[in-house]
């Protein structure tokens, strides 16, 4: 993409027309660090045990695992995921969400995994995920981000907090769920809650085995499971939910008309009449891409759930009522969403690479889905997919699609995850190679996982450049930027994974030598942010 034309044609099938090019030739060139005027100066693959960050960039942490959050002795979580941020007095100051999906069991127990578990083990393990409110703030004294300590607002759910289960009937024998786990992306509502979603929920408490037909009994994931049935026998049928919660009370509900499935995230975007669309992915091998259509605007309690058919270019409906292969196999429409990740493909939803991060272009509104990987079918860089619905319409049932960016070593980034974009229009994307696979074929070149930019317009637009490298077996996840595009939260999650030991971790991030490593929440600003994320002023 060197030539003019090239770059043209290239932002013409973004949706970006002569103009924006024409105000793209008059931003400012800045120079930024090394590297020729206006041009990002890509960061090298690297292993190192620190968060590497290209010229023009600097980070401080604003909390991390452990870290007291008020008097009442909760603590935050591990694992932390997702990111949202909610004004109170102004943007400088407000509300976090975070997510905390799972925790490495060897640091929060204090011994190798391989051990058997106690009922002691287990608790400490499910006061650590979930999900954390934390009030931070610009100091004005510093200029720093930090956490507002022991403010009202901070607090936790955890995988013991009671949360109802929005459906007609009870699941399980319970309208009431104990808990959220596996809480990996999200969304955000125009009401400000925010949709936490619970993926990989069979590696807590298994998952009931269907294909017998005794809904009792257990299958367990192959991804090493965490065990917690041994000592909390609850239903599995309680978990894989998407979750509304209210930051500003704590109040939480699970929104079973939204699926059950191992949820990514739950990207929302708002209809022109007002109602909500919900797009999700199944984060796994052969995982479906999912949206959820709202009955009526204010609430995402009641609506349509339906099953992407690349094949067809179709949103195809998971409805009982509607579709005999469902009537065929499930005895009503509760027990279609419970099983949501078997109903899909029934209907002809497509078997993909791991539909994980989702975002909408704010230009075009096209939405973009990372598919990470499928080593099943040999493809092991993954890609960022863009799929158009007609018209424009969110409610649209039709839609088409293309390659976005492709991963591999040609464009320097495998297993794209986390999707966001800045204030200044640009695409921001992370990595996610599975810890045990770092460093190894065909992951060699790309070192650890990283943190991506695509420029949308300007030099070099569409070409992914790294910008960031996480520690040690860690991802960089839950990117999110400040409204003004001066500061980038970002979570570095579960550094030192692999470890086998407490006495000689592979990570020692982010406290250095002698300590344990920990996932922490930091604040990215610098130069290059205030160039790239800026919105033109007028």
């Amino acid at each position: 993409m060197s030539t003019d034309w090239s770059r043209r044609r290239f932002l013409a099938w973004l949706g970006r027309t002569p103009p924006a090019l024409a105000l793209a030739a008059s931003v400012p060139r800045r120079g930024l660090a090394r590297g020729r005027p206006g041009v990002v100066t890509p960061l090298e693959s690297t292993r190192a045990d620190v968060l590497s960050l290209a010229p023009g960039l600097a980070y401080h942490v604003i909390v991390r695992e452990g870290d007291a959050i008020n008097a009442r002795g909760e603590v935050f979580g591990t694992g932390n995921d997702y990111l949202q941020f909610f004004p109170l007095e102004g943007p400088q100051d407000g509300l976090l969400w975070v997510n905390h999906e799972y925790p490495v069991e060897l640091f929060v127990n204090g011994r190798p995994r391989e051990l058997p578990k106690t009922r002691a083990d287990v608790t400490r393990e499910r006061m650590m995920i979930g999900g954390s409110i934390i009030r931070v703030r610009r100091d004005p004294e510093d200029n720093r981000w930090a956490m507002v300590q022991d403010d009202r607002y901070n607090r936790r759910i955890t995988a013991e907090t009671p949360i109802p289960l929005i459906a007609p009937r009870p699941i399980a024998g319970s309208m009431t769920a104990i808990g959220t786990l596996a809480n990996c992306a999200g969304g955000v509502t125009p009401w400000n809650t925010v949709l936490t979603a619970e993926e990989n929920y069979d590696l807590f408490y298994g998952e009931v085995d269907y294909k017998s037909g005794d809904s009792n009994k257990r299958v367990t994931a192959d991804k090493r499971p965490l065990r917690w049935h041994e000592h909390f026998p609850l239903h599995p049928e309680h978990y894989g939910w998407v979750v509304e919660v209210d930051p500003f009370s704590g109040s939480a509900k699970k929104l079973t008309a939204l699926g059950r499935f191992a949820h990514e995230g739950a990207t929302v975007r708002q209809a022109k009449d007002g109602r909500c669309v919900v797009y999700s992915g199944s984060d796994e091998k052969f995982g479906c891409l999912y949206k959820f259509i709202a009955d009526a605007p204010g609430s995402l309690e009641h609506g349509t759930l339906y099953v992407a058919s690349f094949d067809t270019r179709r949103w195809v409906p998971l409805v009982w009522a509607e579709q005999p292969v469902l009537r065929k196999t499930f005895y009503d429409q509760l027990d279609v969403l419970i099983r949501a990740r078997d109903a899909g493909p029934l209907v002809g939803g497509s078997r993909l690479d791991r539909p994980e991060g989702i975002v909408i272009d704010p230009v075009t509104q096209a939405v973009l889905v990372s598919f990470t990987n499928n080593t099943v079918r040999r493809n092991f860089y993954g890609s960022i997919v863009r799929i158009d619905e007609t018209g424009g319409d969110p409610l649209a049932l039709t839609f088409e699609h293309s390659t976005f960016l492709a991963g591999g070593r040609t464009t320097g980034f495998a297993c794209p995850d986390n999707l966001a974009f800045d204030p200044g229009g640009n695409l921001w994307f992370t990595t996610d190679v599975a810890g045990e696979d770092l460093h190894g074929e065909p992951y060699v070149a790309f070192g650890n996982n990283g943190l991506f930019v695509v420029r949308m317009r300007g030099p070099d637009a569409g070409l992914p450049v790294r910008v960031a490298a996480a520690p040690v077996e860690a991802e960089l996840t839950g990117p999110l930027f400040a409204r003004d595009g001066r500061t980038l939260f970002l979570c570095v999650q579960h550094p030192g994974e692999e470890s086998a030991s407490l006495e000689r971790p592979t990570s020692r991030w982010p406290d250095g030598p002698g300590h344990l490593p920990k996932s922490a929440v930091v604040a990215v600003e610098g130069g290059l942010l205030d160039h790239l994320c800026v919105p033109a002023k007028g």
